[in-house]
């Protein structure tokens, strides 16, 4: 999906009172199956929801079945209740269970607030990237 051409990522985020925030990275590099879609990139970032991304570069992608983070014998995505690209455990987690209980079991981008705070929305959408709109 990211391969062919160089692709950039936009994560959208609201929070339950209504703050949207955004963060665009230049440069977002997914791996194949084979490597188990290691995080391979995210380039640089600006924004307004800060960077929660970069914590988890050179990661695979962790499910219920599918441990690949640096915890115990539970894994994040048992413990967090989703998959993502968990290091030990996130800093983002944006395949949380929805709801605003604020277990920080949720959606998940700790630099909106600088701390885990469940959000209401997240959206990310990739594109290929336009040279003249890298951010280096």
């Amino acid at each position: 999906m990211t391969a062919s051409e160089p692709q950039e990522l936009l994560v959208l985020l609201e929070d339950y009172k209504q703050d949207k925030r955004y963060q665009l990275y230049d440069n977002f590099t997914i791996g194949p199956e084979d490597k188990k879609y290691i995080l391979e990139s995210t380039g640089k970032s600006i924004g307004d929801a800060g960077d929660s991304l970069e914590y988890h570069l050179g990661m695979s992608f962790s499910t219920i079945d599918r441990k690949n983070d640096w915890t115990g014998p539970t894994g994040c995505a048992q413990q967090f209740k989703g998959a993502w690209w968990f290091r030990s455990c996130l800093t983002s987690h944006l395949f949380g269970l929805f709801g605003e209980d604020q277990s920080g079991r949720g959606i998940l981008w700790t630099t909106f607030r600088d701390v885990p705070y469940v959000m209401k929305r997240a959206q990310m959408m990739i594109r290929p990237r336009r040279v003249s709109q890298s951010l280096g």
